[in-house]
């Protein structure tokens, strides 16, 4: 399959404003991203690649900013092979163990998660998913309803689900992703774990014990509202894709207009994810 790559570069854009970027793009087909100083590459399937879908993209998307992008034909080569040669797995706190299909099976951790990532969704590899990770090995789930929210690969709806979890709704706007969890609950046997596509519109009149949503600071904030009438009261609601400081201090003082307190953060290269509690 021969692929495009696409660079993105800005002197002002924020890494939240990246991340939503990011989110566009992918929309449109760009299955694969990398980071750089200013900016970051984005990968495309040349079958994919519409330059007049991606400038009416810039043109609604791109707001407070200045950006460029310069588009490179690739030369033709296997990129699932190549993507699979650098991809490794990773332990989270010496208990969860996070594997793709063509790796070593390793039973002596408590948990261990198989996914098939396709590229570029949800390995466990970023920060944040890595947090929330970290924030379910430590909390209660046992016999709890529980949302998954801009899923992914289904990750954190499978470790959630092997925590004891009674039902995971696994919530994501993109097909590929929806697609992505129903193989992987197959692969860890998490038959409790439901996929659904769609945004905060899927998740109306729900109630859950538990929400769990790594997202960015601008589609949380979007749906914050829906989190606060879906969770039960003295639930719990795990968030990430943020940064620690201003986007943290925006998000904490929006869920305490909404009847939320703060429990606790953590905070990897900048990226922050944090716990609140629902009160009474």
């Amino acid at each position: 399959m021969k692929y495009s790559a696409v660079t993105f570069t800005s002197s002002n854009m924020e890494g939240w404003q990246k991340d939503l970027l990011i989110a566009e793009l992918a929309g449109l087909g760009y299955d694969t991203f990398e980071d750089q100083d200013q900016g970051f590459v984005a990968y495309i399937p040349d079958a994919n690649l519409d330059i007049q879908a991606l400038e009416t993209l810039l043109l609604h998307e791109v707001d407070g900013y200045a950006i460029q992008y310069q588009v490179e034909e690739l030369e033709n080569k296997n990129w699932n092979e190549l993507w699979e040669s650098n991809f490794n797995p990773i332990l989270v706190d010496n208990q969860c163990y996070v594997r793709a299909t063509f790796h070593e099976n390793k039973p002596q951790y408590p948990y261990q998660i198989v996914i098939d990532p396709k590229m570029s969704f949800g390995t466990g590899h970023h920060q944040t998913t890595s947090m929330m990770l970290s924030f379910i090995l430590e909390n209660n789930f046992q016999d709890m309803e529980v949302l998954d929210m801009g899923c992914g690969t289904g990750i954190l709806a499978i470790l959630a689900a092997k925590k004891g979890a009674k039902h995971v709704l696994a919530v994501d706007y993109d097909p590929i992703c929806v697609d992505s969890v129903a193989e992987n609950k197959q692969l860890n046997q998490t038959f409790n774990i439901t996929e659904k596509e769609g945004s905060k519109e899927a998740i109306a009149d729900m109630t859950f014990d538990v929400i769990l949503a790594n997202i960015n600071r601008n589609i949380l904030l979007d749906q914050m509202d829906v989190y606060a009438q879906d969770l039960k009261p003295q639930g719990s609601l795990y968030l990430s894709g943020f940064y620690d400081g201003e986007d943290l201090d925006i998000l904490t003082e929006k869920l305490k207009s909404l009847g939320f307190q703060f429990i606790e953060k953590k905070v990897m290269d900048s990226w922050c994810s944090a716990k609140f509690k629902k009160n009474n």
